[in-house]
């Protein structure tokens, strides 16, 4: 599953034109419009004025049901809310005042209760409890529409009105909650996605970069004493550049719907990596400026080792090379070694430079190579070890990588 593509699913609103809103809308109408003719019923059939239902109902109709994508700036949510309340507050109370008589309907509730839920869900956090209240008022205030005019009002009971203002309060934050645990996934998958760019970016373009620039440095020191070696040298630089290049296409393309060229279906467009790779890595980093390296493969290692074991084999393969040049330019010899004994793969890099010639101080890196590749492999369960080797004649890398999980 590509996870770049999820982030943008889940952080993408709903088209104006998308199945889940029309089905919504859809099923919106089918319930509110009916519910809302049934006021008109009742005020005509008890003979009562229908001023009251041509005001309320036509305001929280379109606060509820106008499609988003045909709302004026201004039709926030704290307006779809507010308003309707208000103003069905401010007919009930113009009808007790005037002392005049008029039943509310099914209609009118169930648009303010739906509000009630939109104000709570939907309104910032300053608006949500303004709003929710006005909602929640004007609900309780329609118990007194019945009995306007009637001098005794003690007999009235809101109570049932106040438990169907708690039930869609209650439904508004847990909304919001779900709403909030979906905006918090998406931050921390988009920060997954980046830190695993990153390392993408460091595992393959660096590497390659500082192939280029050690191979550009010998250049320049040929350039006067041995140019007919430069043809060899300029074609590696170009390799190297054309990989690197390579690389940054595919990482960035993460972040894109369409897939690089000639990669059409390709379920996975991150830069990949296995045992099967590292002999060309290894033969790239030796070249015509790089020392030796032998690659020394035990018959025990299988070919379809876990593609997370053997991606991590080559990540410690490569960020080891690198290191190589970066720390220790004067290495003779560099030796990758692969061993197997049936539940863990042990990848091993030594050389033996001495540390004595470096590359600038800018071109090192930050350090923090062997930290990401730290985590890595113990993610896998493993252990990454890094220091001088025993003889004292160079560096080594030792990565353990259990291809079997461990019972909890």
């Amino acid at each position: 599953m590509d996870l770049a593509k999820s982030v943008r699913a889940l952080e993408t609103p709903p088209g104006p034109y998308s199945r889940r809103q029309v089905v919504l809308r859809a099923f919106g109408m089918a319930l509110l419009l009916p519910v809302a003719g049934v006021d008109l019923l009742l005020a005509v059939g008890d003979g009562r004025p229908l001023w009251p239902q041509l005001v309320v109902l036509p305001i929280g109709l379109v606060a509820l049901l106008r499609p988003a994508a045909g709302r004026p700036a201004w039709l926030t949510a704290p307006v779809r809310a507010a308003v309707p309340a208000v103003v069905s507050g401010g007919v009930t109370a113009a009808l007790f005042l005037s002392g005049r008589e008029s039943v509310y309907g099914p209609g009118e509730l169930a648009i303010l209760l739906c509000l009630l839920v939109v104000a709570v869900r939907d309104c910032p956090a300053r608006w949500a409890a303004v709003c929710g209240v006005l909602d929640g008022a004007a609900v309780v205030a329609l118990s007194y529409r019945e009995v306007a005019g009637d001098s005794d009002i003690s007999s009235v009971n809101p109570f049932g009105m106040l438990f169907l203002v708690g039930a869609a309060a209650g439904l508004g934050g847990y909304l919001r909650t779900l709403d909030h645990r979906r905006r918090a996934t998406v931050t921390e998958t988009q920060r997954a996605e980046r830190l695993a760019m990153a390392a993408d970016l460091h595992d393959f373009v660096a590497h390659h970069v500082t192939g280029i620039l050690v191979q550009t440095q010998l250049a320049q020191l040929l350039a006067t004493t041995e140019p007919e070696r430069l043809g060899g040298i300029l074609k590696d630089v170009e390799r190297s550049a054309v990989e690197a290049l390579a690389s940054m296409r595919r990482t960035v393309g993460l972040l894109r719907e369409v897939p690089e060229p000639g990669e059409a279906g390709s379920g996975d467009r991150r830069p990949g990596g296995d045992l099967a790779a590292l002999p060309e890595l290894v033969e790239g980093f030796g070249g015509p400026v790089g020392p030796p390296v032998e690659l020394g493969r035990d018959a025990s290692v299988p070919e379809d080792l876990p593609h997370e074991v053997q991606a991590a084999a080559y990540r410690v393969v490569q960020e080891a090379l690198t290191n190589v040049r970066r720390h220790a330019a004067d290495a003779t010899e560099v030796t990758v070694g692969l061993s197997y004994d049936g539940r863990v793969l042990e990848v091993t890099v030594r050389d033996d430079g001495r540390g004595g010639t470096r590359l600038p101080k800018a071109a090192r890196g930050g350090g923090f190579g062997l930290v990401g590749l730290t985590e890595r492999v113990t993610a896998l369960g493993g252990e990454l070890r890094t220091g001088p080797r025993s003889d004292h004649r160079g560096w080594e890398v030792t990565a353990m990588l259990p291809t079997v999980r461990a019972s909890p």
